[in-house]
């Protein structure tokens, strides 16, 4: 008999040696170089970039809108799944192929067509600025404001949170639901006591997705944010910045920061992801 264990599929050497060398050149390699280049001008450099008032705020803001946006798409995006999950209607498949539409649309593509809708004379933006005038006396402004960022991301953010949580709708059994509805539970209760604890992992992972596209989002929100510092810029723009200013080590800085808040964002995502199929096998 052979000492070496057979597998069912052969050339698992072989496969894996090529995704070992994959992730190296492509993942591994480009990290190391990144972490190099930020350290090139020693910790005091480092640190003197990573505090600096105008990459605070623009982290603070990317990470800011980017919160906003989640919360939002959170309770839509859990809204739309169960829409298109439950219930029959005329378009449903137009409407289900609509939430991939920030997908496959290229994101400059997007941020400028939210500019031309929402600027000061867009189609949208103009009658929604005179109707908050007219209103509340308050000069209502989207586009080259943190609000267009927060919707600019809103947009991109919201097929994660979708995606996420239809497959884990079209999984729930009517069973529960049923059998609450015949213990005298009412609709709210039903809601919360048996349907949310179940979507609860998938959304929290759908969000935590939407967090990290956001935080990472330039093409759709370098036309809508007005890249004014201290007030609409954003990390990834600040990042461009100093690169066309040659100051490599501060890019790579502000690239670390941001790569360490995405490794972050995918543990925290990988936990609700865990928690779900742990909740799902019992």
């Amino acid at each position: 008999m052979s000492r070496h264990r057979r597998h069912v599929l052969p050339g698992f050497k072989l496969t894996l040696g090529f995704t070992l060398l994959y992730l190296t050149l492509i993942v591994l390699i480009p990290l190391s170089a990144l972490v190099w280049k930020s350290s090139t001008g020693g910790w005091e450099a480092f640190w003197k970039t990573a505090t600096d008032e105008r990459v605070l705020g623009s982290l603070k803001l990317s990470f800011g809108t980017a919160l906003a946006a989640t919360l939002v798409n959170g309770v839509f995006g859990v809204l739309t799944a169960w829409v298109l999950e439950r219930y029959r209607f005329p378009g449903k498949r137009l409407l289900d192929a609509m939430v991939d539409l920030p997908f496959a649309l290229p994101t400059a593509v997007a941020g400028i067509a939210l500019v031309t809708l929402y600027s000061i004379n867009g189609l949208v933006g103009k009658p929604l600025n005179e109707f908050a005038l007219k209103l509340f006396e308050y000069d209502l402004r989207i586009a080259f404001t943190p609000s267009g960022i927060t919707l600019a991301l809103i947009f991109v953010g919201f097929p994660f949170v979708v995606r996420t949580v239809q497959p884990v709708i079209a999984d729930l059994s009517l069973e529960p639901e049923e059998a609450a509805a015949c213990l005298g539970a009412t609709r709210w209760q039903t809601l919360t006591r048996v349907i949310l604890p179940a979507i609860l992992p998938s959304t929290l992972a759908g969000m935590a997705l939407s967090f990290g596209r956001g935080v990472g989002e330039y093409g759709s929100v370098v036309f809508i944010s007005g890249n004014l510092p201290f007030k609409t810029e954003i990390a990834p723009l600040l990042i461009v910045t100093r690169l066309e200013q040659y100051d490599y080590a501060g890019a790579t800085t502000i690239g670390l920061l941001m790569l360490f808040a995405s490794f972050v964002i995918l543990v925290v995502s990988n936990r609700f992801i865990n928690w779900h199929e742990r909740r799902t096998a019992q």
